[in-house]
C-alpha cells in the first residue's frame, strides 16, 4: 500500500538513501516521505545511526616469543551528515574495521614482552583507536570506544605464569617464617640467659645464707660448749649433713642414683676440702 502511495517509513535512529534513477538523491531522516517511484525515485537501503560494536579476536606474538589472543572491542556509528559516504563506500564495514585492529595490534604486541602486554592494555587500545578514527571517518564512521577486553596467552604459558607466582609466593612465606624463627630463637636464647644470670644469684645467695648460717652455728656451739674448736664443730656439722643426704636418697622411691664416698672415714676427706675451700676463700677476700 505504501509503495502504491509513493509514502516510505523511516525508523528513529536510522535514515533511508534516495536515489534517482540509480544515483544519489538524497537522506531521509526519520519519518515519512513521498518517493515518486513512477519519477524514477527509489530507496537504496537503510543505514543505522546506532552504536554498533565488533569483537576482533587477533592472534599475534609478543617479543619474547609467546603467542597470545588480543580481544578488541570495537563500538562505532555512521553519521547522519556523512550518511551517504558510509553507505556506498564500503561494501563491508565490519571486515574493514577488522583489518585495521589486525594491522595495529600486530605491529604493537611484537614490540613488547608478555608482561609489558599486559600493562600496556590501554596504549593498545588507544593506538587501534587513534588509527580507525582517521581511516574510518573517511567513510562517514565515528569510533566511539575501542577497549582491549582480553590477553589471553597459550594455556601452559598460563600455567607457567602461575607456577613462576606460586613459587615467588612461597618464597617469601618462607623467608617470613624463617625470620620468624629467627626472632622466636633470639627471644628464647635471651629468656634462657636471664633465667640462668637469675639461677645463678640465686644460687649464690643460698650458699651465702648456708656459710653464714654454718658461721653462726660454729660460733654458738663454741661459745656454749668449752673446749670444742671451730673444727670440731665443723667435721660435726658435715657428718650430720652427710647421714641426712643419704637418708633422703634411700627415703624418696624416685631419686636418681647418686654415688658418693659412703665410708665414715670419707667424711673427713669431704670436711677438709670444705674446710680448705672456706679457708681459701677467707684468705682471698683479705
Amino acid at each position: 500500500m505504501g509503495n502504491l502511495c509513493c509514502l516510505v517509513q523511516v525508523d528513529q535512529s536510522t535514515v533511508a538513501i534516495k536515489e534517482s534513477f540509480g544515483k544519489f538523491d538524497d537522506v531521509l531522516e526519520p519519518g515519512c516521505h513521498c518517493v515518486p517511484w513512477i519519477f524514477g525515485k527509489q530507496l537504496a537501503g537503510h543505514l543505522t545511526l546506532r552504536v554498533q560494536q565488533l569483537d576482533v579476536k587477533c592472534e599475534t606474538k609478543t617479543k619474547d616469543n609467546v603467542f597470545v589472543n588480543v580481544v578488541a572491542s570495537i563500538q562505532y556509528r555512521a553519521l547522519a551528515d556523512k550518511a551517504s559516504d558510509a553507505f556506498y563506500k564500503l561494501s563491508n564495514t565490519k571486515s574493514q574495521i577488522q583489518a585495521y585492529v589486525f594491522d595495529v595490534i600486530r605491529a604493537f604486541v611484537p614490540k613488547h614482552n608478555l608482561d609489558d602486554t599486559f600493562e600496556q592494555k590501554n596504549e593498545i587500545a588507544k593506538a587501534v583507536e587513534q588509527e580507525l578514527e582517521k581511516a574510518m571517518s573517511a567513510y562517514g564512521y565515528e569510533i566511539v570506544q575501542t577497549l582491549i577486553v582480553d590477553i589471553e596467552p597459550d594455556e601452559h604459558v598460563k600455567k607457567a605464569m602461575n607456577e613462576i607466582n606460586a613459587a615467588a609466593r612461597f618464597r617469601m612465606a618462607a623467608t617470613e617464617k624463617a625470620e620468624a624463627e629467627k626472632i622466636l630463637q633470639i627471644k628464647r636464647a635471651e629468656g634462657e640467659a636471664e633465667s640462668k644470670y637469675l639461677s645463678g644469684l640465686g644460687i649464690a645467695r643460698q650458699r651465702q645464707a648456708i656459710v653464714d648460717g654454718l658461721r653462726d652455728s660454729v660460733l654458738g656451739f663454741s661459745v656454749n660448749v668449752p673446749g670444742t674448736t671451730a673444727k670440731d664443730v665443723m667435721d660435726m656439722v658435715l657428718v650430720t649433713q652427710y647421714f641426712d643426704t643419704m637418708k633422703d636418697i634411700g627415703a624418696s622411691s624416685k631419686s636418681s642414683a647418686v654415688f658418693i664416698p659412703h665410708g665414715p672415714g670419707a667424711v673427713r676427706d669431704v670436711a677438709n676440702q670444705i674446710r680448705d675451700g672456706l679457708l681459701q676463700g677467707s684468705s682471698t677476700k683479705e
